[in-house]
């Protein structure tokens, strides 16, 4: 049986977790955002009577607002390690209703992430009961695993190039081989330990 002052403790612990959550009344939008560095969730709260306006990224408070006395107008930020910039737009769409849109890097999201398909490949797996996400940005070959920027060593092979880096104690090497056809171009591979890695669709 736990003391009282445990439970006591175990509660504030709990309150504290959640406590961004339940001040977010005016909760109004949720995008989640694929980055090389990660999955980013931003959340945004507009109160269409004060015109407060706050932005978190992953939980963190980035922007707070109290006051505005223009209820439309746009909110920009960074998110992730590469601080890739992202703009909240509110626009009015009829009487008290607004359209709340996500702009990265000047691209809606939509078009950001069609865009970033072609940019990047990434792959999701499990290795010893952990779970990685890879990406590989084609056009710098830097690989990111887990958030962190990885250090890797890359050679020329017979078909094409070999990026060599490893994750634990996990050998893992991408292999960039030509299509043979022009719009396919390089095709990208993720050998881990032997095994080749599907890739992930995010």
């Amino acid at each position: 049986m736990a003391s009282r002052e445990e439970v006591t403790v175990y509660e504030d612990e709990v309150r504290s977790r959640y406590s961004h959550l339940e001040k977010m009344t005016d909760l109004v939008a949720v995008w989640e955002v694929a980055l090389s560095d990660g999955v980013h969730k931003i959340e945004f709260e507009h109160g269409t009577t004060s015109g407060k306006r706050v932005v978190y990224v992953d939980g963190k408070e980035l922007i707070r607002k109290e006051w505005m006395f223009k209820l439309v107008g746009k909110e920009t930020f960074t998110v992730g390690a590469s601080k890739t910039k992202a703009t909240i737009n509110i626009d009015a769409v009829s009487g008290f209703a607004y359209e709340y849109t996500l702009e990265i890097n000047g691209k809606s999201l939509k078009k950001y992430m069609e865009n970033r398909s072609k940019t990047t490949n990434t792959w999701i797996l499990s290795l010893g009961g952990m779970d990685y996400r890879v990406v590989l940005e084609k056009d710098t070959m830097d690989v990111w695993c887990n958030g962190q920027k990885m250090e890797t060593a890359g050679e020329f092979v017979e078909d094409g190039t070999e990026t060599h880096f490893s994750v634990g104690n996990h050998s893992c090497c991408i292999k960039a081989v030509s299509s043979g056809k022009r719009k396919e171009g390089i095709i990208h591979t993720l050998i881990v330990d032997d095994r080749e890695i599907p890739e992930a669709v995010e």
